[in-house]
């Protein structure tokens, strides 16, 4: 083991699946999936249907945040997610046993503020009104890390972290590093991401990555089936408070789990065909710095999107590190949908809920052994025995693999 484990001591979430981590887990444990059809029309360009997943009934308008300018929807999902891991971690209210100089916030998002960009961008343009003079502020990539700092007086660091769909990934494992340096003593971290806006959801259309909307919601993304015809684009945020052993027990915060691993490496070959060797190399840096064998491992979030490149190589790189073992593999963005920057984080939460109850995620669009690799399938979850550890893949454009592992407390 390269480091000492580090305690995760607050959990917060909102995400399509629900606005809390317990409406998560709960739907989780139901197996249900948020993925919906959903229209987009762009005036004398394009007009077409896809799945998607959103934060139903959520209200970015009703969020304050401690600047006190326009928050974007992300940011806005960011707070919420916060202020509650905050709160289970005891980091709210009059007594803060917490120096803020060793509090820091590590924060991931894909695009940021595009969504906002995208208002503004119409606004200024189609309907020829000036913008807000706030109209920066609220569509910089580090807004949501800036309202963060703020919130929870953290002046140890405010890192933002822009890596596609390991973002939120990155910024966990790369907070977990600074505690264990002791640069900081706890960190909040998590990542966000909301792109539900016209503009940005034409983007991944001209991809040809968005699935369309055909036929049952619960097979819209259908990862590592053979049949599989691109991802549901989703929203929201998750959020942890991690910290060292030691300030954990000092203050009294309630023990969850450990972040045991952490894997990073970059493909350095296609900026958006994925590389199995890169993330093979991730997967297996997380297991030598959590001082574990893949036999360790209980279960695998995968990065799963339902893309045909994306899958085929994590498949290829899940084959190669657990041998033909294998090891049970969930693919929540299924249920959730691609929350880009936010995956690592939210799914992360998924991976522990899974831990803790001892049941898997299924995939209810994909055949059993699919790809070759035991997916998680069917339409309940998978009941299985105690795990100890548990690992979470995600994968992104540009080549950045990032890889969590999760373990129950001894």
């Amino acid at each position: 083991m390269t480091g000492a484990p580090v305690a995760i001591t607050g959990l917060g979430a909102v995400t399509p699946l629900g606005a809390s981590v317990r409406a998560l887990h709960d739907t989780l444990s139901d197996n249900l999936c948020a993925v919906a059809a959903r229209e987009v029309v762009i005036e004398g360009v394009e007009r077409f249907t896809f799945g998607a997943a959103a934060c139903t009934g959520f209200e970015e308008r009703q969020v304050r945040g401690p600047s006190g300018v326009a928050l974007d929807r992300g940011t806005a999902l960011a707070l919420t997610a916060a202020r509650e891991a905050a709160a289970q971690a005891g980091l709210t209210g009059d007594a803060r046993p917490v120096e803020p100089e060793r509090l820091g916030v590590y924060w991931g998002a894909g695009m940021g503020g595009a969504s906002s960009f995208d208002q503004s961008t119409e606004q200024l343009y189609a309907r020829h009104r000036r913008l807000r003079p706030t109209t920066v502020l609220t569509t910089m990539p580090n807004a949501a890390a800036a309202e963060l700092s703020m919130a929870f007086g953290a002046r140890a660091a405010s890192m933002g972290y822009a890596c596609a769909c390991a973002s939120s990934a990155v910024a966990i494992g790369e907070a977990m590093r600074a505690i264990r340096a002791g640069w900081v003593d706890i960190a909040v971290v998590g990542g966000h991401e909301a792109l539900l806006s016209p503009g940005v959801i034409a983007s991944w259309q001209a991809m040809k990555v968005l699935a369309p909307a055909n036929g049952e919601p619960r097979t819209v993304c259908r990862p590592f089936a053979h049949d599989r015809a691109g991802f549901a684009l989703g929203e929201g945020a998750a959020a942890l408070v991690i910290e060292s052993l030691d300030s954990a027990r000092r203050r009294g915060a309630p023990l969850l789990a450990l972040l045991s691993g952490y894997g990073t490496s970059c493909d350095a070959a296609h900026i958006s065909t994925p590389d199995s060797a890169g993330q093979v190399r991730a997967m297996k840096a997380a297991l030598a710095d959590a001082g574990l064998v893949p036999g360790d491992i209980g279960h695998v979030n995968a990065h799963g999107t339902g893309t045909l490149a994306g899958d085929l190589a994590e498949a290829g790189s899940l084959a190669e590190v657990f041998g033909t073992r294998g090891v049970p593999v969930s693919a929540t963005k299924a249920l959730h949908g691609h929350l880009m920057g936010a995956g690592g984080a939210v799914e992360l939460v998924c991976a522990l809920h899974a831990m803790q109850a001892a049941r898997l995620p299924a995939c209810a669009g994909a055949p059993a052994e699919a790809l070759g690799i035991d997916l998680v399938h069917g339409q309940s979850p998978r009941a299985v025995p105690p795990q100890r550890h548990v690992m979470s893949n995600s994968f992104a454009f540009g080549g950045t693999n990032a890889v969590l592992i999760a373990s129950r407390l001894a």
